[in-house]
């Protein structure tokens, strides 16, 4: 996961894998929500505590850029910014989540771009939902696909690409570009903003894990004692229903959540 005080980060894909694997910034990034540990009678341990988080994001509707079934069990809500390079790696990762999954996993993309670190992120942003409106979702996921394929993150990746990207995939060059000048959807951007941070995110990538089943204690405590990952995790105090994703956590471990959710 990426802070917002990390200006420094080696943009290399493997590079930054490994980093992920190796240091284990993968579990956390360290960046942890805010939240309280579990009730007395709950599992805790120095590596097996619960973190409370009360969420207020905006519920899931076909207005979303959703990839999947959008009533399948399972919807995973990112929090993500083109340029952050963690994000450019769990993007792959949710991606064969979906792929894998047999329509029981879906995938809501979310903007979060942190200005502070990466001023270009908000424009990318933009023209993605500049795609969107001359194909819907389909157009949307292409171009985002490809803004990550492309850029070397951390604010590197040169605005020139944009439309290259527009005409690549085979949109209206000229309608891409006016929309993007126009900046007709910065204040859907911002939206996206506003409502990661009620969803409580406070770094990149984070994700909301929402299921139509009921996260018990009883899960929560399995899925705590499966991944071992202090900060990896954290689950909403009030909806029964909703678990969080903090970082860029590996396919392994969040298979690893599914498969407990998905039982």
């Amino acid at each position: 996961m990426e802070e917002q005080s990390n200006k420094n980060i080696n943009t290399n894909n493997k590079q930054i894998a490994n980093a992920i694997i190796i240091a284990g910034i993968i579990i956390a990034g360290a960046i942890l929500l805010k939240g309280n540990e579990a009730p007395s009678g709950s599992p805790t341990s120095p590596n097996n505590k619960i973190n409370l988080i009360n969420t207020e994001a905006r519920a899931v509707s076909a207005d979303d850029h959703i990839l999947g079934n959008l009533n399948a069990p399972i919807l995973i809500i990112e929090y993500s910014d083109t340029e952050c390079p963690f994000c450019k790696v769990f993007h792959n990762t949710l991606h064969s989540v979906v792929e894998n999954s047999d329509d029981k996993v879906a995938w809501v993309y979310r903007h979060y771009p942190i200005q502070e670190l990466h001023p270009k992120a908000f424009n990318e942003a933009v023209a993605s939902e500049c795609a969107w409106e001359q194909g819907g979702n389909e157009n949307f996921w292409n171009y985002i696909d490809e803004i990550f394929r492309r850029t070397e993150s951390n604010n590197r990746l040169n605005e020139s690409e944009l439309p290259k990207i527009a005409s690549d995939i085979g949109l209206d060059l000229n309608a891409f570009n006016s929309c993007l000048l126009s900046s007709k959807y910065a204040t859907k951007v911002q939206t996206d903003i506003d409502d990661s941070r009620k969803a409580g995110a406070s770094g990149t990538p984070f994700s909301l894990i929402v299921t139509k089943k009921t996260i018990t204690a009883k899960i929560q405590a399995e899925i705590i004692a499966t991944i071992n990952a202090p900060g990896a995790v954290s689950f909403d105090s009030e909806k029964k229903n909703v678990m969080s994703m903090n970082g860029a956590l590996p396919l392994e471990m969040v298979n690893k959540i599914l498969a407990i959710l998905l039982k």
